[in-house]
């Protein structure tokens, strides 16, 4: 969870874009980001993959009004719902992007070639029939600021007691580093979105870089089997809500527009 899913830069940029709050041009800049291109392959009445523009203005001639996030694990299908197969290939990408207005969804399948350093990357987006039901599990974001906050003083404190490295000043010059690369670089969501949704993105990818931290430093100072169990128990709560917390951000927009706040 280092780096922001490209669901959610879809997800983000598209709103606004369908919202007439950008243009085609800045959406696709922001979805592309540091990719080489990005293009959507499935589309109703188009043989072969298309660019983002004109996929995002079919799809809004197809009836789609909003996008949401699905950010799927193991066990855990967080924003999916059905069909079993679009639910598979979501799982293994672990994201998709479902429509609003319309039964579509859209799975990522990246390709990248070149050196270390150089990466070419093309990502082609799938798009899938979907079933219009509710999503699974996904919270109102309210309800993931409170799951954050209290997951990560349970996480912190755990992981502290273990003298894992994740927690102390090394986390911390990380995290700082990558927020400065953030304000350098795309806003934390397009425009349109509540302040609310900004907020707690920015505290799920700070609990989601904890995690990832936590995990790449091995098992720090947890020597036993019963201090690397309990450290992992630790982290796979709180792991799975700051995705929770991911999708209730990158929804909102379609949540608001559902309760006729916009």
């Amino acid at each position: 969870m280092l780096s922001e899913p490209r669901s959610g830069r879809l997800a983000a940029w598209g709103n606004a874009l369908l919202a007439g709050l950008v243009s085609p041009d800045d959406a696709v800049l922001e979805i592309v980001g540091d990719d080489a291109v990005h293009r959507v392959e499935g589309l109703p009445g188009e043989s072969a993959p298309v660019g983002l523009t004109l996929a995002l203005g079919r799809l809004r001639a197809l009836g789609v009004s909003g996008l949401r996030v699905a950010l799927p694990a193991p066990g855990h299908p967080l924003g999916l719902s059905g069909p079993p197969e679009f639910n598979a290939r979501a799982l293994d990408a672990e994201e998709a992007v479902i429509c609003h207005g319309a039964a579509f969804g859209l799975v990522p399948e990246v390709y990248e070639a070149g050196p270390d350093g150089d990466v070419h990357v093309e990502v082609v987006w799938h798009c899938l029939a979907v079933r219009e039901a509710p999503p699974a599990d996904v919270p109102s974001l309210g309800e993931a600021e409170r799951e954050l906050a209290e997951g990560l003083r349970e996480a912190t404190a755990v992981l502290a007691r273990l003298d894992v490295a994740g927690s102390g000043p090394v986390a911390e010059a990380a995290i700082d580093a990558y927020r400065a690369r953030a304000e350098r670089g795309r806003e934390v969501l397009a425009p349109g979105y509540p302040p609310r949704a900004v907020r707690v993105l920015e505290l799920a990818q700070r609990v989601g870089l904890l995690v990832s931290l936590a995990y790449e430093n091995g098992h720090g100072g947890a020597v036993s089997s019963a201090e690397m169990g309990a450290r992992a128990e630790a982290l796979r709560p709180v792991e799975r809500v700051a995705r929770r917390a991911q999708v209730a951000a990158y929804n909102a927009y379609v949540e608001e527009r559902e309760r006729g706040v916009r």
